[in-house]
Parts: C-alpha cells; structure tokens; sequence
C-alpha cells in the first residue's frame, strides 16, 4: 500500500520507472553478453534476448496486475506499451537518423507482428481472456522463438562492431568484467530491482487513477506503458548511436511480439483478465498504428524522418485524448 496523495503516488510512479530502468538494463547486459558466447547476430539477439529482457518491466507489471485482479491495468500497460514502441519509440528514432530496415525484418517479422496483434485482438474481443487463451498465446510465442532462432541460426554474429561487442549497453563497466558469476549477480539482481518496481508502480497506478478520478485503463496505457517501455527506449537509442540497426528496431518489434503473446498469455494464466469496453478502442489504435508501420516498412524499407515525425504526433494525439476522456 503506498498511501498517501497524487503527488507522493505521481513520486512513486518515478521511482519504480527508474527502478524498471535500471534493473532491466543490469539484466539485459548480463543476458546478452552470455548470448554473445554463443555466436548470435546483432538481429537475432535484439528480436529475442533484448526485446524480452526490455520487456520484463511490462511482464511484471502486468502479472503483478493480473494478480490483483486489475485486468484493464494489465492489458492496457501491454496495448499502450505497444503503440509507444511502435509510434512514439521509432518516430523519436527515426528523427534522430532515417532507419534503413533489413529485408528479412520486414517481410518475416513484421508479418509475425501483424499476426501476434491479430491473435492477441481476437482474444481481447469478448472483454476477457481466459487460461486457455493465455496458454495458447504464450504456445504461440514460444514457437516463434524457436522458429527465429532456427531460421537465423545460419547468421553469425560475425562483426565485433556492433553496440553490444565494445562496451555493454549499460556501460563499459560490465565489459571490463569477465567473470560469469558477475553476469549472473547482475541477472539476478537486475530481475529482483525490476519485480519490486514493478510491484510499487501498480500499486501507485492505481491509487492515483482512484484519487484523480482517471480510470485505470487510462493509467495503464499512457503512464504505466511509457513507464514500462522506457528499457525499450535506452535500448534503442543507444544503440542506433552506436550503429547497430538490428538491436533498435529488432528489440521494438520483438518487444511488442513478446508483450502481446507471451506476457498478455502469461499474465492470464496467472489469473484471468477482465477488461472494459476501452480495450476495443486502444486495440483499433493499436492494430491501425501497426498496420501504418509495417506498411510504411514495405514499401520503403526505412523509416523516414518526416513518417517518424508523424508517428510520434499520434502518440502524443492519443495521450492527450486519453487524458480528456
């Protein structure tokens, strides 16, 4: 119970983000210098091991949610996440520099994401979503990681060029350390910083939707998303600064692959989701800004400044219209 009024709430909403910051980059870097070992490519390790690793924000918050039988937190923090990544996380990106994108990504993952938000928007139709369906979306992620890891297990990592080779994505620091078990307590102690952030977001999410007079739906999908996705943000910025188009643009849609199969799927197996009727609305936004994106994707093969510009303004369109009501 975090008490208190919406200040001391909105203060605890900023701890837990930069506690789900910190704690998924510590994890992140352990991780993916341990699939380093074992030879995978910039794409393959920013579609997998990063995208899940910047995902365990939103995997706690939503189990955590679903836990407390708070359905529209969970799905809303999983939809709102995916509309930031998409819009709000590639705009910035591209303004920053024009994203040319791999053929491969476009015509076999962007069709996987356009797929896991059909599957997911079906399952979101009748309002709930129930064991099986969660089980049979966290199936249907499992599948495809092990269909990715497969088709790409001809790639080699190849270039030492890339941002995760010199220097971890956390710092030089981690890169100067060799020793396994330094990646392990980073492991473990990134996992631990991101499940008590998470926990004390929830909590203060929803309080401050309840004393503010916002319905938890709407906390779920601006505050709570951004907050959640902010590992996807530094991820992705940095290391498109540094060069490696395959880990910024492959953690996004890896991301939004995972949070929408396997966290959604996982979180209802822990306990049924129930959401009200604004879930249609934010999935139809959903489903038409991923649409946009891959199409956009397609036909040009990279994402321009002027297409970023205007994916970033309907992110911020969609928070201001949120907010209102």
């Amino acid at each position: 119970m975090v008490g208190g009024g919406p200040l001391v709430q909105v203060g605890v909403i900023l701890a837990s983000i930069v506690g789900l910051w910190v704690g998924a980059r510590l994890l992140v870097d352990a991780v993916v210098r341990l699939a380093r070992r074992f030879g995978l490519s910039d794409l393959t390790i920013g579609l997998t091991i990063v995208a899940m690793g910047t995902s365990t924000p939103e995997l706690s918050v939503s189990i955590d949610a679903a836990r407390k039988g708070m359905g529209d937190l969970a799905v809303a923090n999983v939809l709102g996440s995916n509309i930031y990544n998409l819009a709000f996380i590639l705009g910035v990106i591209s303004l920053v520099k024009v994203i040319p994108i791999a053929k491969s990504l476009v015509h076999r993952d962007g069709v996987a994401l356009l797929a896991a938000t059909l599957v997911g928007g079906i399952a979101i139709l009748d309002h709930q979503i129930t064991r099986l369906e969660g089980a049979l979306l966290t199936g249907l992620f499992v599948v495809y990681t092990a269909y990715l890891l497969r088709a790409t297990q001809s790639e080699t990592a190849g270039s030492a060029d890339g941002p995760l080779a010199g220097g971890g994505l956390v710092g030089d620091v981690t890169e100067q350390v060799s020793f396994r078990g330094r990646d392990l307590v980073f492991l473990v102690g990134g996992l631990a910083v991101v499940l008590v952030s998470g926990d004390y977001m929830v909590v203060a999410a929803s309080e401050l939707a309840r004393g503010v007079g916002i319905s938890e739906w709407v906390i779920g999908g601006t505050i709570v998303a951004a907050g959640t996705s902010t590992p996807e943000f530094a991820v992705s910025l940095v290391a498109i600064q540094r060069g490696s188009l395959g880990v910024s643009v492959g953690n996004v849609a890896g991301s939004n692959i995972f949070n929408i199969t396997g966290i959604m799927g996982v979180a209802a197996v822990v306990n049924p989701l129930v959401v009200t009727g604004a879930a249609l609305e934010t999935l139809a936004w959903l489903a038409g800004i991923t649409l946009l994106m891959v199409a956009a994707l397609w036909t040009g093969r990279e994402l321009s400044r002027v297409e970023g510009a205007l994916f970033t303004s309907s992110e911020i369109a969609r928070w201001i219209l949120g907010i209102l009501g």
